[in-house]
């Protein structure tokens, strides 16, 4: 499975990739939305993780552009936020399939709850499309 990781802060890109690959995933990164649309649309990962506060493009408009493109709409998004729960449930009515806050200070529980929710997602996508065929 490969994921896309959209973050500009290289410490998370780096940790994160480390983290899912130990998973066993194959991770591409983007480190500003700009660059993470173009890498989306030209890659098609199986899951996209998006940070929301970006350079060039917020994470908000990328996510309202993926889920605009008919190429790249049917990836599911978890969005990655410093910015609390509250947050997240705006995120889930703009298309993210799930939401993870950042948290530098519990890195090794955050590595754990975020194996967990691409898990999720990555099953439910998988059993959605699988129902459909």
């Amino acid at each position: 499975m490969k994921i896309l990781l959209i973050e500009d802060s290289k410490f998370q890109r780096v940790a994160n990739e480390r983290v899912l690959v130990r998973a066993g995933y194959s991770v591409i990164q983007a480190g500003d939305g700009e660059e993470g649309l173009r890498v989306a649309r030209e890659n098609i990962p199986d899951l996209i993780l998006l940070d929301m506060m970006l350079p060039k493009v917020s994470g908000l408009d990328v996510l309202r552009a993926l889920k605009g493109d008919m190429l790249v709409k049917h990836i599911p998004v978890v969005v990655l936020s410093g910015l609390g729960q509250a947050n997240g449930i705006k995120l889930m009515s703009e298309g993210a399939a799930a939401f993870v806050v950042k948290s530098e200070k519990s890195f090794e529980n955050n590595s754990s709850l975020l194996i967990r929710t691409v898990e999720s997602v990555l099953a439910q996508s998988t059993n959605t499309v699988a129902t459909v065929f």
